[in-house]
């Protein structure tokens, strides 16, 4: 039968990278929530940008519109 003894060594070689896996993982989710939360601000920065471009287009039309009104005006007696 073999031997069922096991290196201490490699016991505390994996019990090692059990705690350092276990101390680091508060840091990494908190990485990971600082991430998506960069992300989501990005995004609503992209579409209030998106928001306006399309308001200054709205806006542009009502002038040419406006305009195109006031050069068709003739003039009165």
């Amino acid at each position: 039968m073999a031997d069922s003894q096991v290196n201490p060594q490699i016991t505390d070689a994996v019990t090692q990278v059990n705690v350092k896996t276990v101390g680091e993982s508060p840091w990494e989710a908190l990485a990971v929530a600082y991430q998506a939360l960069a992300h989501s601000t990005s995004l609503a920065m992209e579409n209030a940008m998106q928001a306006q471009g399309g308001m200054q287009q709205v806006g542009n039309s009502a002038t040419s519109v406006i305009c195109t009104m006031i050069l068709k005006v003739e003039p009165g007696p």
